[in-house]
C-alpha cells in the first residue's frame, strides 16, 4: 500500500528537517567525505526518509551510497515492496542489492521469534554487503519514537544505565542519522518532497510487546502526561549514555587501583599474573574509598570476567558480594558458574573454583550452568553426567495459547520470569519452591520439607538433579516445579529442560507417566 499524502506540507518543512538531521549527523561524526554507506531500506516511511536524506547529504558531502532490501518471505506484498525500493534506487542512481530469505523457517530452525529472526537476517545482509563493497558504514532507520519504546521496554523488564540509554546514534560501523526525528517529522519530510512509502501491516497490530508500547503507552504519555514526552526521553537517553560512558571510565580506573589478578600455582595459593586467571584479590580499604556506584560496577565487572559467557550475573550476586566488604572475620559465599567470594582479613578474593567444589552443599554435588543468553536460543545445551543421564536445556519463542506439554521429564518455564542464571545440581541447604496452598496463596516450601512430605527415600535425595536459579528451585526433576516460573497466557519465551536416559534410583526410563505438578 502506497502512502503519499501531500496536503498541508511545504518545501520549507523539508529544509528544516534536512538541516536538523545533517546537524545531528555532524555532531555525532557519522560520516566523512568519500565514505561508503550501505543503507538498509524496507520501503517503509522511516527507511525511505533515511534514504532520501542521505541522497541529499551526498550532494553536499561526496558519499558512495548502496541500498540493501531484505525480502523476509512472510507477507504477500513483499515482492511489491522490493520493486518499490528498486525503482526508488533507480531514480536516484543508487546501486540496489536484494536479499531474499525465508525468515519464518530461519526462526523455527534457530528458536527465534519472527521479529528477532528478521532483525538478525537484515543485519547479516547489511554487514555482508558492506564487506562486499570493501568496507562501509551501515545506516539504519531508527527514529526517536523507536528510542523511547526501547527505553520503556528495558525499564519495564529491568535494566541498568546502558539499557535505559536506549539506542545509540553510532555503534561501531552502524549509524542512525534520523534518530533525532519523531515519526510525525518523518512523514512530514516525505510529504514535503512528494515521496511515497510502503505500509507494513504487521506493525499495525498489538502482537508484539513493542507495538503495545508504540500504540498505547507513548500516545497516552504525549496526550495525558506531557506533550513532547518522546523528545524529552531522547534528551534523557543522551544524558544516560554520557553518564554510562563516564562511569565506565571511572570503573576502569578503580579496577586498576583496587584489584590484583591471581592464579593457582604449584608453590602456593596464588600469585599476580596476567595469564591463567582464576580470580581477583581486592583490597578492602582501597575498595571502600570508592562511591557505592563504582563499587557495584567494579564487582559486576570482576564477576563477568570470571563467568564463562560474561552474562547472567545479576544484581543479587553483586549485593551478596558487597556484604563481604563490610563483614567481620573470614566469610565466603557461593555464586553462579562455580565462582566463590571469600573475605580473608583485609582482602576479598573472587575465584572460579574447580567443578564440583561448591560450598554449603553435599560433598558429592556437581553443578552445571545453563547461561541465559542469546546462544541458548540458537543451540541447545546438552550435558551427560554419571548416573543423571542426558540433560538438555534450550530456549525458544512460542505463540499465545500454545499447549504446554505435560511430561514427567520435560518441563517448560517462562524464560522472562527467570532473573538469575540457571544451574542444574544436587540439592543445597535453603533450597525452596513456590507452591500454592489450599487457600490459593503462593507460599514458600523448602525442598527438604517437600521430600519428607512426599516420602522420597533418604538415600536418593542427594542424587536427584534439580534446576535452580539461586536457591529458588524451578524443578525437582521427576517431581514438581515451582509456581513462580510457570508458563502462562503472557509467556513469549520458554526455557525447556529435558532429562532423558535416566539411570538414577527412583527415576523412570521413559516418560509414560503424566507428570502433572510432580
Amino acid at each position: 500500500m502506497d502512502k503519499s499524502g501531500k496536503k498541508g506540507r511545504t518545501a520549507n518543512d523539508g529544509n528544516v528537517i534536512e538541516k536538523k538531521v545533517f546537524t545531528y549527523m555532524e555532531e555525532h561524526r557519522m560520516l566523512k567525505a568519500h565514505d561508503r554507506v550501505v543503507v538498509g531500506i524496507s520501503g517503509g516511511a522511516d527507511s525511505v526518509c533515511l534514504f532520501l536524506l542521505l541522497s541529499e547529504y551526498a550532494k553536499r558531502v561526496p558519499l558512495s551510497l548502496a541500498a540493501v532490501h531484505v525480502n523476509h518471505g512472510i507477507r504477500r506484498e513483499a515482492g511489491e515492496d522490493a520493486r518499490f525500493v528498486e525503482e526508488l534506487c533507480r531514480e536516484k542512481g543508487v546501486p540496489f542489492f536484494l536479499e531474499e530469505r525465508n525468515v519464518r523457517e530461519f526462526a523455527l530452525r534457530h528458536g527465534y521469534s519472527e521479529e528477532d529472526a528478521g532483525r538478525r537476517v537484515r543485519y547479516d545482509a547489511f554487514f555482508r554487503t558492506a564487506e562486499r563493497l570493501g568496507g562501509a558504514r551501515i545506516a539504519v532507520a531508527h527514529n526517536s519514537n523507536d528510542n523511547a519504546e526501547t527505553m520503556l521496554f528495558h525499564l519495564f523488564r529491568g535494566s541498568g544505565l546502558r539499557g535505559l540509554g536506549g539506542i545509540a546514534p553510532v555503534r561501531g560501523d552502524i549509524i542512525r542519522p534520523i534518530l533525532c526525528l519523531e515519526r510525525q517529522e518523518v512523514e512530514a519530510y516525505l510529504r514535503s518532497v512528494s515521496a511515497g512509502w510502503r505500509l507494513d501491516l504487521t506493525n499495525q497490530g498489538d502482537d508484539y510487546r513493542r507495538n503495545r508500547i508504540r500504540h498505547h503507552i507513548l500516545p497516552y504519555a504525549e496526550r495525558e502526561v506531557s506533550a513532547g514526552a518522546i523528545v524529552h526521553m531522547g534528551h534523557t537517553a543522551q544524558l544516560l549514555r554520557e553518564t554510562e560512558g563516564f562511569l565506565e571510565e571511572q570503573t576502569g580506573e578503580a579496577f586498576a587501583r583496587c584489584v590484583e589478578t591471581v592464579r593457582e600455582t604449584s608453590g602456593g595459593r596464588d600469585e599476580p599474573t596476567g595469564a591463567g586467571t582464576c580470580g581477583y584479590r581486592i583490597a578492602v580499604a582501597e575498595f571502600l574509598k570508592n562511591h557505592i556506584a563504582i563499587r557495584k560496577r567494579l564487582i559486576l565487572e570482576a564477576l563477568k570476567r570470571l563467568s564463562p559467557t560474561g552474562k547472567d550475573i545479576a544484581a543479587v550476586h553483586v549485593a551478596d558480594t558487597l556484604e563481604l566488604f563490610e563483614a567481620e572475620g573470614n566469610k565466603s559465599i557461593s555464586l553462579p558458574f562455580g565462582i566463590r567470594a571469600v573475605r580473608e582479613y583485609t582482602d576479598v578474593i573472587l575465584e572460579r573454583r574447580p567443578e564440583g567444589d561448591v560450598g554449603g552443599c553435599p560433598a558429592q554435588l556437581w553443578m552445571l550452568t545453563a547461561p541465559l543468553g542469546e546462544e541458548i536460543f540458537r543451540t541447545p545445551f546438552v550435558y551427560e553426567k554419571e548416573d543423571w543421564g542426558k540433560i538438555e536445556v534450550k530456549a525458544f519463542y512460542i505463540k499465545k495459547g500454545q499447549e504446554v506439554p505435560i511430561k514427567q521429564y520435560t518441563k517448560w518455564f517462562d524464560y522472562d520470569k527467570i532473573k538469575e542464571c540457571v544451574v542444574i545440581r544436587s540439592r543445597c541447604q535453603g533450597d525452596y519452591f513456590t507452591i500454592t496452598d489450599k487457600a490459593g496463596n503462593k507460599i514458600r516450601k523448602t525442598v527438604k520439607d517437600y521430600m519428607i512430605t512426599e516420602k522420597i527415600p533418604r538415600q536418593i535425595r542427594d542424587r536427584i538433579p534439580l534446576v535452580a536459579a539461586g536457591s529458588h528451585v524451578l524443578w525437582l526433576t521427576g517431581w514438581r516445579i515451582s509456581e513462580a516460573f510457570k508458563v502462562d497466557g503472557d509467556t513469549e519465551r520458554v526455557l525447556q529442560v529435558r532429562v532423558s536416559e535416566r539411570k538414577s534410583a527412583g527415576m523412570k526410563e521413559t516418560e509414560e507417566k503424566d507428570g502433572g505438578e510432580h
